[in-house]
Order: structure tokens, then sequence, then C-alpha cells
């Protein structure tokens, strides 16, 4: 699976999950993390170690999609941290993408954000009906009313949105300044099952779609 978080507007959660899910999947197998971000966040976070429990590499140039490709190819899984605002690079974040998850924070200035990457999508899909998308909720913060109303708002747009939610916790930010994720840090906080559960979430609901594609397959052929 290659897996894109995406939204035009920056400061939506993208990198912290990024990095964080693909600590989950790495327990699952090889994984790749791809900084396609210009401010290199990732890239950052991954020189304050020694070590990290994924490759991580930079590619931030607009035709990155094929290179990403060839090299996930090596890889049981790889996580592709997409750029705000930088719209060639978006295309090949997404093109280069099985799944794409639009990071939301609680906040009509996301959502209306989110309408740039979710053209994109699209008109990626007229080429690559395979491509899924769909809406993570990101940085809730608590039970407030605009943390419930963000759904209803993302719903309008059609695609999905998980049911995993990740809160806004002071772990979180922490772990990434001190360059660990949040399992190393906090491995039996809420924060680190927020990430569990959205991460086995967007496993599963690619899984679901390979056997759909596989099942389409057998039929044409039969």
């Amino acid at each position: 699976m290659i897996l894109s978080f995406i939204n035009q507007k920056g400061g939506v959660g993208k990198t912290t999950l990024a990095i964080n899910v693909a600590a989950a999947l790495a327990t699952r197998g090889k994984v790749l993390l791809i900084d396609a971000d210009e401010q290199g966040s990732a890239t950052a976070w991954a020189s304050l170690r020694e070590q990290t429990p994924f490759q991580v590499v930079s590619m931030v140039r607009a035709n990155m999609a094929r290179d990403a490709i060839q090299m996930a190819a090596n890889f049981t899984h790889t996580v592709i941290d997409g750029p705000p605002r930088a719209r060639d690079l978006a295309r090949a974040v997404i093109i280069a993408a099985d799944v794409v998850a639009i990071p939301i924070e609680p906040s009509g200035l996301s959502t209306w954000a989110a309408g740039e990457t979710i053209n994109q999508v699209r008109e990626a899909q007229a080429v690559k009906d395979s491509l899924k998308c769909g809406f993570v909720v990101s940085r809730k913060i608590g039970k407030t009313v605009i943390g419930r109303d963000i759904r209803d708002m993302a719903s309008a747009e059609g695609f999905p949105i998980l049911s995993a939610e990740i809160q806004q916790r002071v772990p979180f930010a922490e772990s990434l300044t001190l360059g660990q994720t949040i399992f190393e840090y906090a491995p039996a906080s809420a924060a680190a099952m927020e990430i569990e559960a959205l991460t086995g979430e967007i496993v599963n609901w690619h899984e679901q779609k390979e056997l759909r594609s596989s099942a389409k397959a057998r039929r044409s052929v039969g």
C-alpha cells in the first residue's frame, strides 16, 4: 500500500500522522516514509535519531510519482507526507498513492482548503479508478460542538470519513520534538491507541479494496 497524507492547508497534522502511522505499519512489515514536503519536517525528525523504525527519504519534486512507486515496490507499505500549497507536487503525491488520506481539523478553514486536494484526487481517479480517498479528523479538541460538526461539513464533499479520530494531544508534539514516535514516547497513551486504530482502519480499507479488485478481475476473465 502507498498511503499519502495531504491537504493544501498546513498545520493539520500531516507529518504527525505520517510518522506515527508509518511506525504502526512498521510492526506489520518493511516501511518507507517519503518526505515530499518542502518544509522537511519528517526528514528533520529522522535526523534527531541514530536509527528509525522505518526508512525515511526526501523526495521534493513535481515528477516524484514514478520514482516513489518504484521505491515502494521494495517495501510492504509506503507513507508519503505531502506538501501544502505546492499544486504540482501535491498532484504527484496523489498520483503515486493507492490511498489518499486528507487530514481535516475542527475548523472550516481546513475543510475549505481540502477542496483543491479533492479536485486533484478526482482528476487522478479519472485515470486511476482504483485510487481511494477519505478524510481523517485530526487535532480534534475533545467533545466540542465544532469537533462533531466537522463530520457534517466534510461529508458534503462525497468522500468517506474514517471512524478513527486523532485528538489534539500534548504527547504528539513532545514525541516529535524528541525524535520519537508516539509508541516510543507514550506506548500506553490514548494518543498511541488513536494512531493504532487509524492505521488498522486504513489497512482494512485498503485490503477490502484489493479483494474487490481481484474479484472483479476474476469475473472479467471468466
